[in-house]
């Protein structure tokens, strides 16, 4: 239900928007903004963007809880199609998530709803010897060697001749 009415009311939002602001300056400046917000908000979005995956890869490199830079590259990954999107109102929206406090208050209000289970870093269960167990049967572990043999020297060895 709330998806139907966000689908209503944000484009009919968007509507009298150009309505007033056209109405207010004119055609050509109220497209000059929107394009104008677009390419300033595609550039801001690219910057934080960068710094969102810098700080994402700094906790896997740490092993620590990824979720927070996560759902800050997700805000701002939702920020960017805002922006992109051609309206008044959904460029504000837009512009207010790329604000680090806005997306902290976000997801403080989204973390009273969600309730975290488990969290775990690897590739799977530790068994007795502390070895990690593999998910799949046909995970076959062995050790190999490599032989220095100059080539051209003869046979490789899997041929006969």
């Amino acid at each position: 239900m709330w998806l139907f009415v966000i689908f209503v009311v944000v484009p009919l939002i968007e509507i009298a928007l150009f309505i007033t602001v056209g109405g207010a300056i004119g055609l050509w400046p109220t497209l000059a903004i929107v394009v104008l917000t677009a390419f300033a908000g595609t550039t801001l979005v690219r910057s934080q963007g960068a710094q969102a995956l810098a700080r994402l890869r700094d906790s896997f490199n740490d092993l620590t809880d990824p979720t927070e830079p996560l759902a800050h590259g997700a805000m701002i990954l939702f920020s960017g199609a805002l922006l992109l999107t051609p309206g008044f109102f959904t460029d504000a929206v837009g512009f207010l998530l790329l604000i680090p406090r806005v997306r902290q208050f976000a997801l403080r209000e989204l973390g009273k709803r969600v309730e975290v289970r488990s969290f775990a870093t690897g590739r799977g269960q530790a068994n007795g010897a502390g070895r990690p167990q593999h998910p799949r049967a046909d995970v076959i572990e062995g050790d190999f060697e490599v032989e220095d043999t100059p080539r051209g020297s003869g046979p490789s060895g899997w041929t006969r001749h």
